[in-house]
Formats: C-alpha cells, sequence, structure tokens
C-alpha cells in the first residue's frame, strides 16, 4: 500500500470526496473499483481529477452568486 503523507483538513470528508471521485469517473466514462486503481491511465486520472476540481469551482461560484 503507498504511503500518503498528505495530512487531511477535514478527515470526516473523505467518504464524501470518494463518493464524489466515483461520480465523476462515471461521468466521463472511467470504472473504477473499490479499492486500488492505480492500473488506470494517467490521462483517465487527470480527466477523473480535473472534472472534480472544475465541479468544486462552478459549485463555490454558484454559492457566491
Amino acid at each position: 500500500m503507498a504511503n500518503n503523507s498528505n495530512k487531511k483538513l477535514v478527515p470526516e470528508a473523505m467518504s464524501a470526496l470518494d463518493k464524489f471521485k466515483y461520480e465523476v469517473a462515471s461521468e466521463v466514462g472511467v470504472t473504477l473499483k473499490d479499492g486500488y486503481n492505480g492500473d488506470i491511465s494517467a490521462r483517465d486520472a487527470g480527466r477523473i481529477g480535473g472534472n472534480m476540481v472544475k465541479k468544486m469551482i462552478q459549485q463555490v461560484e454558484n454559492n457566491m452568486k
């Protein structure tokens, strides 16, 4: 298992972010399995992460209106 040294500011949010990751992956057509997904391409991982950030920014912008 990989050693992740990133500290979580809100550890309770991890399950919500995981759920969000699976939703976005489904939207962009990438199939993720439970657990380790290190075998997906960097391109697919980037599409998932990029779309997650895009949606989070949209949500913040909408809340600022």
